[in-house]
């Protein structure tokens, strides 16, 4: 398993997924936070189409735990990625991130902005650029799902989180995937294992973000980015990823029809098409469209945000 040395000396590990795929690697950040890359899998099968490195952040999987457990915060770990770009010697990387790892993915855009090729933002994180998800927008999106049979009692927990009155973590599980089959809740049941629940408490720690100062350099980010909201993920709901799009100059949303936190697993098809074909393409918007009508029969909605 490849290995590398943080600028602190933790040594920090990732995993290649390739299948042959001749095209420049793509790095994914995992979310959690702090969670180990595992749960990406082949994100859908896009290792296909483009070598995967799938990176575990320091503390989690493969990687190191520091001396220094305070490293652990957002803010101090995006030189791990820039560590991890000179240790494979290229100039710029092309990034996924998903989830709460798109804070860090942002935070290295902003921070080095040079070294962005391509970024890809998968159900988004509102922290590091200081967004809100309003109870309301969860709600909206709860309400899509409303004629599953699972949903009385998963919508009456999240009433009951969003309102500060509950802590029932578990019975809105199956909001978070587009189909909550044995698939879906084989895939929950492993997330615990591969999270480290310290590290994530230091995550977003105070001093973790600085959203006025990191909106502001990527307002002149010039690397193309695509944002893939799951039309029905309460946890980043498209309303909140649409207002995070607003914000990155020529980026392009795709709203996944159907799917929810985890979009590679509710239509593989459909995510790694747009994903593949936005970095593919020589301009994001045009390739983004295709993809979505090309991987799905039910069409993803795709917008140019100027």
């Amino acid at each position: 398993m490849p290995t590398f040395a943080a600028f602190d000396g933790t040594e920090l590990a990732y995993h290649v997924h390739a299948d042959g795929a001749a095209a420049r690697p793509l790095v994914c950040v995992p979310g959690g936070p702090m969670h180990d890359s595992r749960y990406l899998g082949d994100l859908g099968g896009l290792a296909a189409h483009r070598g995967l490195i799938m990176f575990d952040p320091r503390g989690t999987g493969a990687s190191g735990v520091p001396s220094d457990l305070s490293s652990y915060r957002c803010d101090r770990l995006v030189d791990d990625l820039e560590a991890l770009r000179e240790h494979l010697d290229v100039d710029r990387l092309d990034v996924l991130a998903h989830s709460a790892g798109t804070n860090l993915a942002v935070m290295y855009a902003a921070r080095y902005p040079q070294r962005i090729d391509r970024l890809v933002l998968v159900t988004p994180s509102a922290a590091a650029l200081g967004l809100t998800v309003t109870p309301e927008m969860r709600l909206a999106v709860a309400q899509l799902r409303s004629g599953e049979p699972w949903f009385a009692p998963a919508y009456a927990a999240l009433q009951h989180i969003v309102a500060g009155e509950g802590d029932d973590w578990q019975a809105i599980d199956p909001f978070s995937y587009g189909r909550w089959d044995a698939a879906a809740q084989a895939h929950r049941a492993a997330d615990e294992r591969h999270r480290n629940d310290e590290a994530a408490a230091v995550f977003a720690a105070d001093g973790a973000f600085d959203p006025e100062a990191t909106r502001a350099a990527l307002a002149a980010l010039v690397a193309p980015v695509l944002l893939v909201a799951g039309e029905t993920d309460l946890n980043s709901p498209p309303e909140m990823v649409a207002e995070m799009a607003a914000l990155l100059p020529g980026a392009t949303l795709t709203v996944q029809a159907g799917a929810a936190h985890f979009p590679w697993l509710d239509d593989a098809a459909a995510f790694t098409a747009a994903v593949d074909g936005f970095l593919r393409s020589e301009g994001s918007e045009a390739s983004a469209a295709s993809a979505a009508s090309e991987g799905s029969a039910a069409s993803d909605q795709v917008v140019a945000v100027r």
